[in-house]
Parts: C-alpha cells; structure tokens; sequence
C-alpha cells in the first residue's frame, strides 16, 4: 500500500511573495517590497534575497552605507592633532583625524598621484610630524588634506647642479594646490564618530532626530573605552541588527540575560530619527551567573534614566547599549552577504571608574557581555545558514515584539528606492504605559 501524501494548504499564505531568486533588476522596484511595507501586524520579513545576494549586497553598499551617516569608531581614539583611525566604509577607505588646530577631518585613504593607499588599517598616526605621505612615490600632505610636496615632479626636491636629468619643464598645468586629499563629512555625536560619503550631505543631527534629546542627562561625550573585542560573524549584517532589535528570543538565547533583563520590562523607546530603540526597566541586579553591576552609576542620572537600560539600533549597522553604569557598542562592518566584521566597545564614565574595585567591575562586565553576545551571534549564523535555502520566501512578523523591525527594515526598503525619508515614532515624554509593547500580566 503506497504512504498517504502529506496535506498540502489549499491557500499558500506567500503565494504573493516573489519567488525566489529575485531579478537583481527588482531590488529598486517598490512592489517587490509590498509585503514588508503592510502595517507591522499584517507584514512579511524583509525577501530572503537581501540576505543572500550579492547583488543586493553591491546595492546596498551603494544605497544604504554610502548615503548614511555611518558610526565608524570613538571619537576619543582621534581626540589629538596627529591621531588617525582607518575605517572602511561601502567598500572604500576613509581615514579620520584631527589637524593641527585640533579640527575633525576626514579624508578618503587614497594619494591623488596614482591612488595609493596612504595609511595602513591599524594606523594610529599619519604620520610623522603629522604629515602623510605616500609609500609609493612620496606626495606629502597635511593633515588638513593640503598637497605639500611633489617630489620631482615639479623640481623642488631636484637636488642642486641636477637639474638637466630632471627635467620638470613638460608637466605645465600643475598646481599641487589642485591635488589636496579628498574630503569626507566627518561630524560626531556622543562617543560616536561619524562619516558620511555623499558629497552634500544633510546634517547628522537630521539622521539623529531625537536621540541627543534622549540622551542628555548620560554626558556620553565623557565615556572612556575601556575594552574591545572583535567577533568575525557568518551572517548578514542586518540579521545582526535585527536580533538586536527584539527582545522576543531572550528566553531561549538568553537564560542569563533574561534573568537581569526580564522579558516583560522591556517597551519601545524611539521617537524621529533614522534608529530603532527601546528600554528595559527597571535594571535588575545580578544573578550568579552576571549581570550588569559592576561600576557604580553615573550620580547626575534623573530617576527614569537611573533605572533603565536604553538599547538604541543606529541607522545603518551599529548597536547602543546605555546602562546606568556603562555603555556597550557594536560596530557591524558588512564584508560579504554572508559575513559582518564586529567590533565591541565597552565604555564608561570616569565617575564610574573612580571606586576601588572598578577594574573587577569592568572585568566583569566585560565577560558578560561577551556571553550575551556570543549568544546572539551564534543564533544569527543559523538565521543565515536557513535563508541560504531556496524554500524559505519569508515569514510573518511577530506583532508584538518585532515592530522595530518593520521600522527597520522600511527604512533599508527607502534606501534601496532611493526615498530621502526620516520615520516618526513617540514622543520623548510619552512614558512606558503608551509604548510598552508586551505589558506585564
């Protein structure tokens, strides 16, 4: 006798969702996105392909992170004339530093005589008597991006009763003038420093929307890093932000988390701006297994923000955890569809690091979240591994839970649309009675 084939539904619920692989050319068209764009309670994740492919992922280079405000690193790592940091942004080289009257520069990592790179990634000075100059033929620059030299290409470095061999005569139409470093926006805000590729861009504080309001009374200008770790993930980088922005898994992911992190005080916090956010209150104590104490809490906080833990998404790919007593960031560099460099900064107030036993406090921390996070990123890796599988479409938002989301991922839709578009969201007194997503029982 021959098995009885299993039921099939009459009705396919993604009948309507494209099929897959999608035709790269409707990345940039609005109907394939129809089902995400439904409100949160009927919609459909993000299409399995901006997960996948890569030519969503050359796309999204080009649309998401060369046209955002990107947090790249600390702003104390340049806090001095001469300091530099080498970040990569959409696939391109950018090196940040400060000139000689202390002002914030940004330029792209590259000479204007034949495009060497200038500076090496772990570059932490440009160089000596902060001049930057080319390993290849020697161009100097300034660290306000002014040409200085030209070594024999103009004849000012042509050592004297040489001149015949090195004749210059022919390379008329030069002005090293012409030629300084190429300029990117660089702004900060909070701990962050920020660089925006576009050659106009708008002002950070529009991206930032509410956040700096939000933000006031934590001083997060004055935290100090105090540890950093980096984590090579198989997984896309925005299934690292969205498995940041949800608490619906701590239970399961997280059983030491969801002991000083309850699953019913967590509620959306997020008003105007390009992130997605929201608090757990109050901040529980540790358990055996850790928790956030450690440090002792900044004392200027007002009551609400002593007691809570604010978890902020920045628009493109970087995570922001501000407890009481400290901070935790998460820089998400896209290498491939398939794979995100991230680099984990703890950070804290000087206040915080005055008591005796601070340095066992950072430790302590430190191990914890390195738990937390390894947690998570093991999670996103086999997201990553199933939607690799031509039979997965997409699935249906959870309502409740995944609303940040929704917000995000429209967000990446209008980047790939190429919609100029800040999303609203509560306002910054509305309290957590209007904004908690799953009250307590």
């Amino acid at each position: 006798m021959s098995e009885t084939p299993s039921r099939i539904p009459a009705t396919d619920p993604y009948a309507a969702l494209p099929a897959r692989p999608v035709d790269p050319a409707q990345f940039t068209a609005e109907s394939t996105y129809a089902p995400t764009r439904l409100p949160v309670e009927l919609a459909s994740t993000l299409l399995p392909d901006a997960y996948t492919s890569p030519e969503f992922f050359a796309l999204e280079r080009e649309r998401l992170f060369a046209t955002s405000w990107v947090a790249v690193g600390i702003a104390g790592d340049v806090a001095r004339p001469g300091a530099c940091v080498v970040v990569e942004v959409a696939g391109r080289s950018v090196f940040v530093t400060r000139n000689r009257h202390g002002e914030l520069r940004a330029f792209h990592n590259l000479c204007r005589h034949r495009a060497t790179k200038l500076l090496d990634n772990d570059a932490r000075e440009v160089g000596t008597r902060g001049r930057i100059r080319c390993p290849y033929h020697s161009w100097t620059y300034d660290t306000d991006g002014t040409c200085l030299g030209t070594p024999l290409f103009e004849g000012s470095d042509v050592p004297a009763g040489q001149e015949p061999i090195f004749d210059t005569s022919v390379a008329t139409g030069f002005d090293r003038a012409d030629y300084g470093l190429l300029d990117v926006a660089v702004d900060t805000w909070g701990p962050f420093l920020f660089v925006n590729l576009s050659r106009d861009p708008s002002p950070l504080a529009e991206q930032l929307g509410d956040l700096p309001a939000r933000f006031a009374d934590h001083r997060l200008d004055e935290w100090v890093t105090q540890r950093s770790t980096t984590y090579d993930v198989a997984a896309n980088h925005k299934l690292v932000g969205e498995n940041f922005m949800e608490y619906y898994h701590l239970p399961w992911v997280h059983p030491e988390l969801a002991r000083v992190s309850k699953f019913s005080d967590h509620y959306r916090w997020q008003g105007p701006g390009m992130y997605t956010g929201m608090c757990t209150t109050p901040v529980s104590r540790n358990t055996d297994a850790g928790g956030w104490d450690g440090l002792a809490p900044l004392s200027t906080l007002g009551p609400a923000d002593a007691d809570a833990g604010r978890f902020v998404w920045l628009f493109p790919a970087t995570a922001l955890v501000v407890l009481p007593n400290h901070a935790f960031v998460l820089f998400n560099r896209p290498v491939a569809p398939n794979r995100t460099v991230e680099t984990a900064v703890l950070l804290a107030h000087p206040e915080s690091l005055a008591g005796p036993d601070a340095e066992d406090g950072v430790e302590q921390l430190a191990k914890f979240w390195d738990l937390v996070n390894t947690q998570d990123l093991e999670i996103v890796e086999r997201v990553q591994e199933g939607l690799e599988n031509p039979a997965y479409r997409g699935g249906r938002m959870c309502f409740r839970f995944e609303e940040p989301l929704h917000r995000f991922q429209n967000m990446v839709i209008d980047k790939m649309l190429g919609i100029d578009r800040v999303p609203g969201g509560d306002a910054l007194d509305a309290g957590e009675t209007m904004t908690r997503m799953f009250p307590d029982p």
